[in-house]
Formats: C-alpha cells, structure tokens, sequence
C-alpha cells in the first residue's frame, strides 16, 4: 500500500512539473540608450496571427508607463480583447518600461509661486502646494532626451524589427503630460495621441500654449479626464479647446465623472479604442 502511495505522488508531481509552464503576454528587449545613457527595456506584445514572414502591416501602440508591473499588461489585455472580438485591426503594443518617470516625462521649468493659476478656485490651494512642491524635484526635466531616445532609437529599432505602420502614443498622468509634449514639440512622430488625465500644471500650464494646432491637421488627439480637481480637469479642457482650432485634426475630449485620477486609465483607454478604431474596422456608429 505504501508503495502504490508513493506512485501515486510521483506521477501526480510528474504530471503537474510537466503541465506547469509560464504564462507570456509578449516579448522583451533591452536597449542600450545613448540618448540616454543606460539601458532600457522594451516590453512587445504582438497580435496572435503575426509572423514575421508575412507582408500585412501593424498599427503601433507605444505606451508609456509600459512595464510588465505597470500599465503594459493591462493595455495589451485591452488590445487582445478587442482583436479577439473583431473591434479592432490587429496591432502592436510597445511598452516602455521606466527608469525614473518624473526625470524622462518632465521638461525644466522655473517653478513660479503664483497661487492664481487659471482654473484654480477656493479650496484648492492643498493641491496647489502639492503642485509646487512636485515641481521643484531637482531630479526633473529630462524629457529632452527621452524624447530624442523614442525618435532616433526606439522609433527605429520597432520599425527594422517589425512590420509597422501607423504610430499611436498612450500615456496618463506625467505620461499624458508627455504625450502633450511630443505633441508640441515632436507632432509628426505619431499620428494619433490618446492622453489621459494630462498632468498640465507641470510649468504653470506652459506647455499647452506652445501647442501649434495649425501642425496637426489630419491627426487624431483624445483627451480624457476624471473627477480629479479644478486644475487638472480645467486644463484638459482648455487643451482640447486650443487644439479644436484646427478643423482639420479629429480631436475628441471625454470627461469621465465618476472616474478618479486612479480609476479613469482602463475606461478611457477602452472607450478611447472603440472611438478612434472600431468605427472605421466595423463600420459601426459611436
């Protein structure tokens, strides 16, 4: 009996080590930046049908915030959802994973101490305090490089490795902050932005002047925000106002009220899919 026991555990444990195996979402690469001067990881995820000996071609998702504990398996469960049910063309997801977001998603700025910034009502000067105070990290402003990093070696290295097509850029928060900046700065990188929950206030605003509507005619910016404070959801709209200049760009802003500043990432990049993708893929209303 105790022989036939002991069988019986080594062909369970036999089974079990035989059936376990890992669970992989996509594939990683690590890049030796000199932008910036250290390696970085790159986080793929490619759609089920892609092989590299075929000629199709793939819309690129690059997101921000793009670790594998971070926001890329979320985005990439999002994309396979929809590809799964047919809602969307197949795509790339490209996440970068960070090293320091404030220093690569921040541009430098001189902090000034003004209270009376647009958007700003009574009560609000706790988070006008704690605006500042993000504001004078000494380890901020490096966005420079960090931009020349996507544009002279990432950009390339997806395109010599991947069969692409469209580029789209995803970021939330200082992220979407960031997007706002390629978008300023770099507008002809991407041809469609989905930004969330901007954090704007880094600078005083500034950045949604240097915004040129006039350059981005033909492409798409979706703008969302939550319930997340005067100053944060005043200067999401005044940045969809400014780029609706253009009526020749597809700019399309979302506020979500019963989201948060914590909540609102996975509502909006769905909806933001749906309205940027669906429609033209399934020819259906929105």
């Amino acid at each position: 009996m105790i022989r036939a026991a002991h069988l019986i555990v080594l062909i369970l444990t036999g089974f079990i080590a035989v059936a376990q195996k890992p669970f992989v979402l996509g594939e990683s690469a690590e890049l030796q930046s000199k932008q910036l001067g250290e390696k970085r990881i790159i986080n793929i995820y490619l759609p089920e049908g892609y092989r590299k000996s075929d000629t199709g071609k793939y819309r690129v998702l690059y997101l921000l915030d793009g670790s594998y504990n971070e926001d890329f398996p979320h985005i990439a469960g999002l994309v396979q959802f929809y590809e799964m049910m047919g809602l969307m063309p197949e795509a790339i997801v490209v996440g970068i994973a960070n090293v320091n977001r404030k220093r690569d998603f921040t541009f430098p700025i001189t902090v000034n101490k003004d209270k009376s910034k647009p958007g700003a009502t009574e009560g609000s000067d706790k988070w006008q305090a704690f605006f500042e105070n993000e504001m004078q990290d000494p380890k901020a402003g490096g966005s420079e490089k960090f931009i020349a990093f996507v544009e002279k070696e990432l950009q390339p290295y997806i395109t010599g490795h991947y069969r692409t097509a469209q580029r789209t850029i995803i970021g939330q928060s200082l992220g979407g902050l960031l997007a706002t900046e390629f978008l300023a700065r770099k507008p002809g990188l991407f041809d469609d932005y989905i930004i969330v929950s901007p954090s704007l206030w880094w600078g005083n605003q500034s950045l949604i002047k240097l915004v040129d509507p006039q350059k981005l005619s033909g492409k798409t910016v979706y703008i969302a925000v939550g319930k997340e404070g005067d100053i944060m959801e005043h200067d999401a709209e005044q940045l969809a106002a400014a780029l609706k200049q253009n009526k020749s760009a597809n700019i399309i802003f979302r506020s979500f009220e019963k989201e948060t500043h914590a909540t609102i990432l996975h509502n909006a990049v769905y909806d933001a899919f749906r309205t940027l993708y669906s429609k033209n893929y399934m020819g259906e209303e929105h």
